[in-house]
């Protein structure tokens, strides 16, 4: 399954004669052996998917481990974070996966249509899933808010759309010290108890301190809120927007941009569904269906660490087009992805004997912490090295 979402399989006898024709290079990996379309099909039916859910998570925190600088993200921060901001900033939001209705009873959203929903956490700072639910669409946001947010420590921050305000939800999180900002609810009634700012002050058109007046909303949250109107740069035109927190000290202007900042988790959403196979499913059963989720979440995984391994700077689809193309190759994968868009490679992917994987042999270059020949681009040969 993970091979079907590096190799952009389209069917399940496409994966299987993939793997049968390439069946020398496959039995190199611990003696495997290419699976029949029927066997495979079932094992997607019967194999539960708490094991793929397990996998991944194993993965994930092995790569941190591995690269502790993994999990605060790449080096290079990405253009339109908040950079004074030093605690996480967790983006909470769900996307739904269309499926086929009239085989998927188990997934029925409407009348003829039938969905998957993925819930996911996402560490704005490193681009990478902090929790993560799939089910069927059926249920709402607001009822899986509480285990997104269960993990969230002390002082850490999180952004999340109006689909998920729950006021009772939301007073929990400011007990546990956690701040949060959303939108205003278009319905929302609240009395204005302090206005902090007079008049407008560039693009802040209101910043008040408001109390809830819906007898069952005030009784839920009994705090005081804060409301922020003001002007939002989006796709080119200012659109006017309501804000909510719970943090009375940051400038108005600082939640704005953390609430932009949410909009991070969408572009997660559209790299994973555009790279990797979540378009199309292999399997009709709810459990098939979870199997290739979490495959393609690892596989998302696995080809960012990769990236960050290789100091890769270019678009996310390029390093999986990079990685697919050399799947049955015995390359190096991080030698090929430092050299290509580098003064010293290629904007070309070209495999080059250097390149090489060799169990058994590892590289010494001419840096500081290898040796120097006497001729600076020959590389020093010893015993078991290249």
């Amino acid at each position: 399954m993970l091979f079907a979402q590096l190799s952009a399989a389209i069917s399940l006898n496409d994966i299987c004669d993939n793997l049968r024709n390439h069946r020398g290079l496959l039995a190199t990996i611990r003696g495997a052996l290419f699976p029949s379309r029927n066997g495979l099909s079932n094992a997607n039916k019967v194999r539960n998917a708490d094991m793929a859910e397990d996998l991944f998570w194993e993965v994930l925190a092995h790569c941190e481990k591995q690269s502790p600088g993994f999990k605060h993200g790449p080096k290079k921060r990405k253009r339109g974070l908040p950079r004074r901001f030093k605690k996480t900033i967790h983006a909470v939001d769900s996307s739904t996966i269309k499926l086929v209705a009239n085989n998927m009873d188990w997934a029925k959203h409407r009348r003829r249509k039938a969905a998957a929903k993925l819930h996911l956490r996402l560490n704005v700072g490193s681009f990478l899933p902090g929790f993560a639910i799939i089910e069927a669409a059926k249920h709402g946001d607001n009822i899986r808010a509480r285990e997104l947010c269960a993990h969230i420590e002390k002082g850490e921050i999180t952004v999340f759309d109006r689909a998920y305000v729950d006021f009772d939800h939301l007073h929990d999180l400011a007990l546990r010290g956690v701040s949060w900002i959303t939108r205003a609810k278009s319905n929302m009634a609240f009395r204005v108890k302090k206005r902090l700012i007079k008049k407008p002050q560039g693009n802040i058109l209101r910043d008040d301190v408001i109390a809830l007046r819906n007898p069952k909303s005030k009784a839920a949250y009994p705090k005081g809120l804060r409301r922020i109107v003001a002007l939002v740069e989006i796709k080119g035109k200012m659109e006017k927007m309501e804000f909510i927190t719970n943090n009375m000290e940051w400038a108005a202007s600082s939640v704005c941009d953390l609430y932009r900042s949410r909009w991070e988790i969408e572009v997660f959403f559209k790299q994973i569904k555009q790279n990797l196979k979540l378009c199309d499913f292999l399997g009709n059963n709810a459990n098939a269906v979870r199997w290739q989720v979490w495959m393609a979440l690892l596989a998302y995984v696995l080809v960012r660490y990769l990236g960050y391994l290789s100091d890769w700077n270019h678009s996310f689809s390029r390093l999986c087009t990079m990685v697919r193309g050399v799947l049955w190759e015995k390359l190096a994968l991080r030698e090929l992805l430092v050299a290509y868009g580098t003064a010293g490679g290629s904007f070309r992917m070209l495999g080059r004997l250097d390149q090489a994987y060799l169990p058994g042999f590892r590289r010494i270059y001419g840096t500081a912490s290898g040796a120097l020949s006497k001729n600076k681009h020959k590389k020093v040969p010893e015993l078991g090295r290249i």
